[in-house]
This record gives structure tokens, C-alpha cells and sequence, in this order.
């Protein structure tokens, strides 16, 4: 138990587990509603604006990836003012079970969503499975999904051998295919490193005509994390709230990454393996005119000191055929 009254400025980093469950549950009835939904999940409601976001989160994952060790969504309730209701699991369960079920049902029920202006679903990894299988329950939301899995049934994604521990789990029944929850949505972007093959492969299940896909190549496999470090994820929920996300708008904040040295790096990699020097040296260029980069530095020298070897040993070539040719044009005159 914690003594002392919590708020939403308050970190609840140094909170052990069951502090930081006291924490959550009194700053949600402060300001709305805590309700556990089973064993294995939570509902947090705080009631600003009559914009809403409906996250999906993990709770190790909120005390991981927030500086204050907060539901992620709680920015969006401090920064614009938003209404937030985060349902949070007890590690990767892709929410499927009863308990979430009987939730929904009961908000679509009582008219929940009615209340709201603007609806935003939001999740990543099976939190993004998550805001789009449930994203169903509002109709004419928004929907943002980080490298969402479509399902995990076997008879439809057996190429995913990433969950397989998941396989015995039903995802054929009630919100169970998440693509098809879709149909409702006003709009649903699905954001994917198209370079991670079974990301992408999930991706292109979510082919609808209300589906936009927003892809971040090169990226990885922790697009959610890359985004909070590069402090567009406000930015992102902002403008799919506003209308505004399209993949112009996102091509924006993606241009955050190249001042990201993480990204760079893994693309200096990436080229590398490739052997595609000229592009090699183009990013070499490009990092070292911007910032301190010793890695780049001497990875541009290196590719400098090649190309002039191969330039020299090309022009070397290129004399001595001249030579013969030369010396028979003398003998003949």
C-alpha cells in the first residue's frame, strides 16, 4: 500500500509492483473508474475531453517505457487534455479472454462510446492485435496499430513462429480476426518495418479499403520504443485524432530518425552488408556534416581511401592498354 495521495504528475518509477498497482487504481478513481477484468486484466478510465483514447498496454511495458512509469496514454491525458481508457494485461495475453469480452460488451451497451467526439484506438504488438480487434466496439474510429498481428491461428498465420505458445489460444471466436473488426473503423493505420518479413507479412493481412499503411524501413522490431524516442508519439496520436495522419504527414515524423543515431547506425549496418559502398558513403557524408560521429568518420575515410585505390588502379589499367596501341602507332608512321 502507498500513504501518500498520487496524481497524474506523480512517477511511480521507484513503485514496487503492488505500489504501482495502488497508484494506478487511485489516480483512475480520482478521475474516472479501475475495474479488473479477471486475473489477467485491468480497465483505468480517467474522463477529461470529449476526445477519447483506448489504449492497449502491457503493464511491464508501461513501467519500461514511460519516464514517470505510466500507462503511455496518461501524455495524451496531461499534453492535450484527452479522456484515456487503458486496458492493461499481465504480459503479451493479445486481450483474449472473457472477461475483456464481457467489458466491451457491456460499454457498447451502456452507449460508452456514444459519449465521445473523436475515438482513438491505439496499441503495438499484441496491444496493436488488441486496439483493432476491439476497435469494432466504437464504429467510425481511428485506429493506430504498431505492428499489429492479424491473428494467431495456425490455420491462417502457421508461418509465425514467434508465439507459439499462443497457437492453443482461440482467436476464431468473438473479436477474434482483427483485420475484419476493421470494417467499422473511420480510418486505421497499421505502421510496420517492411523489412522485418513477418511483420510485414501480418501487415498485409490488414488490406482494407480504410486501412492505410505506414511503413518505417529499417526501423526494426520495437517501432513503438523508436517512436517515443524520437518524441513523435504524441504527434502521431495528435494528427490520426485530427484527420491529419496520411502517409505524407507521417513521412514527417519519420524524418525525426535522422537525427537518430540508433537508425543510423543500424542503416550504416544495413548497407554494409549489402556492399553498397556509394550509399555507404552518402550516409558517411551526410552523419558527419551534422554531428560528432567518430564510427562515421572513419568508416567515410575508409571508403574514401578505397574508391581513390580503385580510381588509381582503374586509370593504371586503362594507361597500359593505351601503351601498346601507341607504340604501334609510331612503328607504322
Amino acid at each position: 500500500m502507498i500513504d501518500t495521495a498520487v496524481t497524474l504528475d506523480t512517477s511511480f518509477e521507484d513503485y514496487s509492483k503492488s505500489e504501482w498497482m495502488d497508484a494506478v487504481k487511485q489516480v483512475a478513481q480520482n478521475g474516472g473508474f479501475y475495474e479488473a477484468l479477471g486475473s489477467r486484466h485491468h480497465a483505468m478510465f480517467l474522463e477529461k475531453s470529449s476526445t477519447l483514447l483506448v489504449s492497449f498496454e502491457t503493464i511491464n511495458g508501461m513501467r519500461a517505457l514511460s519516464s514517470m512509469a505510466h500507462p503511455l496514454g496518461w501524455e495524451m491525458v496531461r499534453s492535450e487534455g484527452w479522456s484515456h481508457l487503458c486496458l492493461a494485461s499481465e504480459g503479451d495475453t493479445w486481450f483474449r479472454d472473457a472477461p475483456v469480452y464481457a467489458f466491451f460488451d457491456r460499454l457498447i451497451d451502456d452507449g460508452f462510446f456514444d459519449g465521445f467526439d473523436r475515438v482513438v484506438f491505439y496499441g503495438a504488438g499484441p496491444g496493436g492485435y488488441a486496439a483493432a480487434a476491439f476497435s469494432v466496439a466504437a464504429p467510425g474510429a481511428k485506429v493506430v496499430a504498431i505492428q499489429p498481428q492479424a491473428t494467431l491461428d495456425p490455420s491462417v498465420t502457421e508461418w509465425d513462429d514467434r508465439f507459439v505458445e499462443m497457437r492453443r489460444t482461440d482467436f476464431t471466436s468473438r473479436f477474434g480476426y482483427a483485420p475484419d473488426m476493421l470494417d467499422a473503423a473511420e480510418a486505421a493505420f497499421v505502421i510496420y518495418d517492411p523489412t522485418v518479413p513477418l511483420d510485414a507479412m501480418h501487415a498485409s493481412l490488414f488490406t482494407r479499403p480504410n486501412v492505410t499503411k505506414l511503413r518505417m524501413r529499417r526501423m526494426g522490431t520495437a517501432l513503438q520504443s523508436k517512436l517515443l524516442e524520437l518524441d513523435q508519439f504524441e504527434n502521431l496520436l495528435t494528427l490520426a485524432a485530427d484527420g491529419e495522419l496520411t502517409i505524407a504527414s507521417f513521412a514527417r515524423i519519420a524524418r525525426a530518425r535522422r537525427d537518430h543515431r540508433p537508425y543510423l547506425k543500424g542503416l550504416l549496418a544495413a548497407l554494409e552488408r549489402e556492399q553498397r559502398d556509394p550509399l555507404t558513403l552518402t550516409l558517411c557524408n551526410f552523419v558527419t556534416g551534422h554531428m560528432s560521429a567518430p564510427r562515421f568518420v572513419r568508416r567515410k575515410k575508409q571508403l574514401e581511401a578505397e574508391l581513390a585505390l580503385r580510381v588509381a588502379q582503374e586509370n593504371g589499367t586503362a594507361e597500359e592498354q593505351d601503351t601498346p596501341s601507341q607504340d604501334a602507332a609510331k612503328t607504322t608512321g
